[in-house]
């Protein structure tokens, strides 16, 4: 019989965090693999394909963020972070190298996988995505053409691409950079007050026809987030 529970990687070097996630994991219908080092991890997570990966970042190899952009070089796998570092700086860089999400140990058991069931929902609603809709704001992906009920939003072709990049990760915390990086290429690191006059400008046009100006999100000092209703 073909097994169809999913696959989580666990990528920590020490055991009794892995022996405490993998109860966690089983527990609630995961299979688990484990790897205790950046390498190793890679290796598994390219054999083995699994649904979703929990890194550390303090590996006895190599840091968890090369690890991370090793990954995003050849798989959209969904990656959550766990590490000790609670510094604002590492999640940015954590986000911005492409990981899911970010939770500082300790943890509850609950939580983590609360986060790991929304890591999948986006990783599956990214998989072939043609339009984005919620309430009475749809975005068409394939015509590109947004809508607020039957009110045409118009928008220049730099706004769309922000919105369609906050859109696409509904719920998730983009970062400065990474907007910057996905619109203007990645030598747009100073270009930061082009994104602030962007972001408003798709505020404005938004509640111009009826959406509420807290669909986008500020997260202060880090980036916007598409607000779920």
């Amino acid at each position: 019989m073909m097994e169809t529970r999913p696959l989580a990687l666990i990528v920590d070097d020490e055991i009794q965090v892995r022996r405490l996630l993998s109860l966690c994991l089983e527990s609630a219908g995961y299979r688990v693999t484990q790897a205790e080092s950046g390498n190793q991890g890679l290796i598994e997570a390219a054999s083995r394909k699994p649904e979703v990966i929990l890194l550390d970042l303090g590996l006895p190899d190599m840091d968890g963020l090369e690890v991370l952009q090793h990954l995003r070089e050849w798989t959209a796998i969904p990656v959550i972070i766990l590490s000790v570092r609670d510094d604002a700086a590492d999640k940015v860089a954590a986000l911005d190298a492409g990981a899911d999400d970010y939770i500082t140990k300790p943890f509850h058991n609950d939580e983590l996988l609360a986060r790991l069931r929304a890591a999948q929902r986006h990783s599956l609603q990214r998989e072939s995505p043609t339009f984005f809709e919620q309430g009475d704001l749809r975005v068409d992906f394939t015509e590109r053409v947004v809508t607020y009920g039957r009110t045409r939003v118009d928008l220049t072709p730099t706004e769309y691409a922000v919105l369609r990049l906050l859109v696409s990760h509904a719920g998730k915390v983009l970062t400065h950079a990474h907007l910057l990086r996905e619109i203007w290429g990645p030598k747009s690191g100073e270009q930061s007050q082009y994104l602030r006059v962007y972001v408003s400008h798709l505020r404005t046009k938004l509640s111009e026809v009826g959406a509420s100006t807290q669909l986008i999100r500020t997260e202060t000092g880090i980036g916007y987030r598409f607000q779920i209703t």
